[in-house]
């Protein structure tokens, strides 16, 4: 269980508030129309899922920058599935990834309802290692941006999830105790690991079916937060 009092909730938003993998998909399925791809989407998406996840791990780890992040994800995917594409297309549909990510608004089931029980008790913000210019867009049409006080990214603290300065920013810039604040994310070690390394209570958001820990209670479903909460 949670100590009390708990004053403030900062959420991971892709795969957590965000359904990234269903904005993603309808990203892709636009793109291949529009520029004239001629790949199996179905096929790319099961290449694509877990090969971003990886490249996003590398990325926060600080293996790979930003740029090419974006580009090698797209171009492992192409090679593995035997598919020739060339680079100047990569680089095309890379940007206009970016650029098209957040028209989808998509929310994880229970988002809103959450979101809104939530609100009346809670201040709530958001810790990403997302893009900043991606991320503003994606709360903004989705409509949930109000409910949020503070937006800390990793372009604005310098750092990415798990390193313990983003987290010290979050509760520098909100004001709150560490112990006062609660961490929910998907990521084990993105936001569990490194909310409780700066004293930040956690609720682990399990939607990739990672084992079992006794690191801090463990959630299924945006409801079920209501039973710690």
């Amino acid at each position: 269980m949670l100590k009390r009092p708990i004053t403030d909730i900062f959420f991971d938003l892709d795969h957590t508030l965000w359904d990234f993998e269903r904005n993603s998909a309808l990203t892709y399925q636009q793109l291949f129309e529009d520029f004239e791809v001629k790949v199996p989407l179905e096929e790319f998406l099961a290449f694509y899922a877990p090969l971003n996840l990886e490249f996003w791990k590398a990325y926060r780890e600080g293996r790979i920058s930003k740029e090419k992040l974006r580009y090698e994800r797209l171009k492992t995917v192409f090679d593995r599935m035997g598919i020739g594409v060339s680079d100047t297309q990569i680089n095309h549909l890379s940007l206009a990834y970016i650029e098209n990510l957040s028209t989808h608004t998509h929310l994880i089931p229970h988002c809103l309802e959450t979101l809104q029980y939530l609100s009346k008790t809670y201040k709530m913000h958001i810790i990403t290692n997302g893009f900043e210019e991606v991320q503003a867009r994606k709360l903004k049409n989705s409509g949930i941006h109000h409910y949020f006080s503070e937006v800390i990214d990793a372009d604005r603290a310098g750092v990415k999830k798990p390193d313990p300065r983003i987290f010290k920013m979050a509760v520098e810039v909100t004001g709150i105790r560490p112990e006062t604040g609660v961490m929910i994310g998907d990521n084990f070690e993105a936001d569990i690991q490194g909310a409780r390394a700066v004293g930040l209570q956690a609720l682990h958001f399990n939607v990739h079916d990672e084992p079992s820990h006794g690191v801090c209670p463990m959630i299924f479903n945006l409801q079920q937060i209501r039973i710690y909460l």
